[in-house]
C-alpha cells in the first residue's frame, strides 16, 4: 500500500540572501539539513513501477536511496548512489532533474515531485564531510589502453567506468585544468570548483591517469594515439565549445563576448579576482547577455557580480519559452537581473575608438510554434529600441571544434560538424573511436553526457574484450 503524502511541496533549499549574494561568487545554495533531507525524503510513496530510474541517464536506483536517507542510513545512500554516479555532488547541483528523474516522478503527477537532485547533493556533501569515498565494482586489471579525449562529464564518466573494468585509461585534456565545462562554463556561486576536484580526485583514485595541456589533433592526432602511444580504443569527448555569433553589424567591436570566453575568463581563470588574478575582463557598468538558456543566465548573473549597475538579459521569446532551469531564472531575478523579453539585437554601435556603446534590439512578438514545440518569435515592424551598454555577451548556442575531425579525415561529421555516432553505443565509422557527450548532440545537460559516457564505456569494454574484431 502506498504511503500517504502529508507535504505537497517541496522541502525549501536554504539560499543566501539575495542583496548579498549578488556580489559575491559564494555559493547561492546552502543545501539540505539533515532534517530538511529526512523530511523530504519521506515525501517518496515506494511506488512500484518507480520511474524516476527511466527518468536517469545514468541509472541511478533513486528510490533505495532516497529510502536510505529517509531511514537516517546516509552511509548506504551514499553507497547506492556512488554505484552509479561518480559525480554525485556536481549532479545534485547542475543536473535539470526537473526535466529528468522529477520529471516522471509519481507523486509529481499532483504535487510537487519529491527533490532527487537536492537530496543528491546532500548525500554527496555528507558523504565528503565524512571523508568517504566512492569506490564502486573494481575487476582485475587488464592489459588495455584506452584514451579518453575531453575531460568533461562525459569523459569523466566513461573514465571512471573503464577504470573500474580494470582498463587502463589516460584522460587528455586542452586546457590546463580538468573538469571541461564543469570548471569553465558553470560559475562558482552554482558549482564551486573545490567540488570539481574533489570528484575528480575521486577518478585518480582509480588509476585513472590525467593529462593537462594535450590538445588532440595538434599535440597528437587520434591516429597517433593509436600508432605511437598504443592505445586499443579513443573515446572523443570534446563537447562543444566554438561559440555562435548572429550575423548582425557590431559583432567585431570590442566588449563583444561568446558566454564560452565570459565565462572561462571569470571561472578558470579567475578575472573576478583580477589583479590577485593575471586574467583582465571589462568591467563594465552596462551589460547585455543575449540568450535565454542555463549559459545565458550563467553569463548575466556573473555580470551583475562583476560590478554591472544593469545586467540585462535579452531573450527573443517569452519567460514561458526559455530553456534555462526555472530555479535560475527565479535566483537571477531575485539578484536584480533585468529581463527584456520578446526582443533581439538587430545591431551593435561602437565609438570611434571601437568599443561598444549601445545595443539595437528589435521588439518580437510569438507567432506559431516551431519545430521545437516552441512559439516562433516574430518582428514587430518598426518597433526598435537601443540600449546603452559596454558589453555584450551572446549565449545563443555554440558547436563542434572542428579541430579533431579536420586531423582525423576518416572520422565522419553531419552539416553542423558534430561526430556521427551510435546513439547506444557510441560507435563510430572509424574503427577503435566512439564518441559521446556533446560532440555528438551538440548542447545539452551534465546528465545526458554522463548518461552517453556510461553507454560507450559499456560498448569500449564489449570492443576490447572481442579481441578488436574488425568494426566498432
Amino acid at each position: 500500500m502506498a504511503k500517504k503524502i502529508t507535504q505537497k511541496t517541496k522541502t525549501p533549499m536554504p539560499c543566501r540572501d539575495a542583496e548579498e549574494r549578488s556580489h559575491s561568487f559564494e555559493e547561492v545554495s546552502l543545501g539540505y539539513t539533515l532534517e530538511d533531507a529526512r523530511r523530504e525524503a519521506e515525501r517518496c510513496i515506494e511506488c512500484k513501477n518507480q520511474p524516476c530510474i527511466a527518468g536517469c541517464p545514468v541509472e541511478i536506483d533513486i528510490p533505495a536511496f532516497v529510502k536510505a536517507v529517509a531511514d537516517g542510513d546516509l552511509t548506504r545512500a551514499f553507497v547506492v548512489l556512488s554505484e552509479k554516479n561518480l559525480l554525485p555532488a556536481i549532479c545534485g547541483r547542475v543536473c535539470p532533474q526537473e526535466e529528468q528523474c522529477e520529471k516522471v516522478c509519481t507523486i509529481g503527477r499532483k504535487f510537487e515531485p519529491v527533490a532527487i537532485g537536492r537530496l543528491e547533493r546532500f548525500v554527496a556533501d555528507w558523504a565528503a564531510a565524512q571523508g568517504l569515498e566512492a569506490e564502486g565494482v573494481r575487476v582485475a586489471p587488464t592489459d588495455k589502453k584506452v584514451a579518453i579525449i575531453g575531460s568533461g562529464p562525459a569523459g569523466l564518466t566513461a573514465a571512471a567506468d573503464l577504470a573500474r573494468r580494470g582498463h587502463q585509461v589516460t584522460v587528455f585534456e586542452a586546457l590546463h585544468e580538468p573538469g571541461g565545462v564543469l570548471i569553465y562554463g558553470i560559475p562558482e556561486f552554482r558549482l564551486p570548483k573545490s567540488i570539481v576536484a574533489r570528484e575528480v580526485h575521486a577518478l585518480e583514485r582509480l588509476g585513472v591517469e590525467i593529462k593537462t595541456n594535450h590538445v588532440i589533433g595538434r599535440t597528437f592526432t587520434i591516429d597517433e594515439l593509436f600508432t605511437e602511444l598504443g592505445y586499443e580504443a579513443v573515446f572523443v569527448a570534446t563537447g562543444a565549445g566554438l561559440p555562435y555569433f548572429p550575423n548582425i553589424p557590431g559583432v567585431n567591436l570590442v566588449g563583444v563576448y561568446s558566454a564560452n570566453e565570459y565565462l572561462t575568463r571569470s571561472n578558470l581563470m579567475k578575472a573576478y579576482r583580477f589583479p590577485e588574478s593575471d586574467t583582465p575582463m571589462i568591467r563594465a557598468a552596462n551589460v547585455a547577455v543575449i540568450g535565454g538558456g542555463n549559459t545565458a543566465m550563467d553569463a548575466v548573473r556573473s555580470a551583475k557580480r562583476l560590478g554591472a549597475e544593469h545586467a540585462y538579459l535579452i531573450y527573443r521569446r517569452s519567460r514561458d519559452e526559455m530553456p534555462a532551469r526555472k530555479e535560475e531564472v527565479e535566483h537571477a531575478e531575485e539578484e536584480g537581473i533585468e529581463f527584456l523579453l520578446l526582443a533581439s539585437p538587430t545591431e551593435i554601435l561602437g565609438n570611434e575608438r571601437g568599443r561598444v556603446t549601445t545595443i539595437r534590439c528589435q521588439r518580437m512578438a510569438l507567432g506559431e510554434p516551431d519545430a521545437s514545440g516552441r512559439r516562433s518569435p516574430k518582428p514587430i515592424p518598426g518597433d526598435t529600441f537601443d540600449l546603452a551598454v559596454e558589453v555584450v555577451v551572446f549565449a545563443v548556442g555554440q558547436g563542434a571544434n572542428p579541430l579533431i575531425s579536420s586531423t582525423t579525415p576518416d572520422l565522419h561529421v553531419n552539416k553542423w560538424g558534430n561526430i556521427i555516432a551510435d546513439p547506444e553505443t557510441g560507435a563510430t565509422e572509424k574503427k577503435g573511436v566512439f564518441a559521446g557527450g556533446d560532440i555528438v548532440s551538440g548542447g545539452a545537460t551534465v546528465i545526458s553526457a554522463m548518461g552517453a559516457g556510461r553507454r560507450a564505456a559499456r560498448a569500449i569494454d564489449s570492443y576490447l574484450a572481442q579481441g578488436m574484431t574488425d568494426g566498432a
